[in-house]
């Protein structure tokens, strides 16, 4: 087995279907295709980073629902420990329909995410850090990131975060963190644009930062100086999950290799996974 990584945050079922057309008001669609997975930042990232012969921890909250079963199913094909942090839990798990459309690849979801279901720290497993080389956190839970992400640093963990949308409480969790990856939509208070956004985590003591716009090229900072790099150019099927997979790939090549390095090898698997429908599919190809 490869490395240890540790992924804290939200955990979905996702109903996904593939359409020729989005739906207009009243109307219905017939979908091309459809499956359900696992899904969520975090989970998804795990599963990405496993793909590499890697060892993922997945901490999570879960409970006792029976659509919980089907998640639990999906993610036995990886070689992923799912820790729950509410096992006493009743309720239904977060649910996300989706709707993948087939010309553009472009998704629309629609769910509630991890806000009814967060844990504190005292429900983290002890010794939960033991043997991890890297951490990614995607803000889902906060709480438990920021006990983690304190004990993470003073092992000299590497932390990353999945900066999908601005969360409260990622100002306290920041200054804890290595690698910001960012999407275009992650906007930090009084921040509204690239620049103030770069400015922003860099004051919070971060020195190596991405943000990753879709196809276009990835904008990173890496110990003061800003670039770029490229996007490959694919006919994309479904980009949903790409993020997340970029984060877990990240997360493997970020062990063996600069940060640029690591970013563009990232970007590769997440452009590979878009040619897929689902977030699975890519893993067996």
């Amino acid at each position: 087995m490869g490395y240890q990584g540790l992924f804290v945050g939200l955990t979905t079922l996702d109903f996904i279907y593939l359409s020729d057309r989005y739906p207009q008001a009243n109307q219905k669609v017939v979908a091309l295709d459809y499956l359900s997975a696992a899904g969520g930042p975090a989970t998804n990232a795990a599963v990405a980073f496993s793909y590499f012969g890697n060892q993922g921890k997945l901490l999570t909250v879960l409970g006792q629902h029976p659509l919980c079963q089907l998640i639990k199913t999906d993610l036995e094909n990886y070689p992923i420990d799912i820790l729950d942090l509410i096992p006493e839990k009743s309720a239904s798990p977060s649910v996300s329909s989706i709707i993948v459309t087939a010309s553009t690849g472009e998704r629309s979801v629609i769910s509630i995410n991890a806000l009814k279901s967060q844990a504190k720290r005292s429900q983290i497993p002890e010794d939960i850090l033991t043997n991890v080389d890297i951490i990614m956190i995607d803000g889902h839970q906060m709480e438990v990131s920021w006990e983690l992400v304190k004990v993470a640093k003073s092992k000299q963990i590497p932390i990353v975060i999945d900066g999908g949308s601005w969360k409260p409480g990622f100002e306290k969790v920041l200054s804890f963190v290595d690698y910001a990856i960012c999407s275009a939509n992650f906007y930090p208070p009084q921040c509204h644009h690239t620049e103030e956004v770069f400015d922003f985590l860099q004051n919070m003591g971060i020195s190596q930062i991405a943000i990753t716009r879709g196809k276009q090229p990835i904008q990173y900072l890496d110990r003061g100086k800003i670039s770029t790099i490229p996007v490959a150019s694919i006919n994309a099927l479904d980009t949903l999950g790409a993020g997340d997979i970029f984060h877990g790939a990240f997360c493997h090549y970020i062990l063996q290799a600069n940060f640029p390095t690591a970013l563009s090898k990232a970007a590769n698997i997440a452009s590979k996974s878009c040619q897929f429908f689902g977030t699975r599919s890519w893993l067996t190809s």
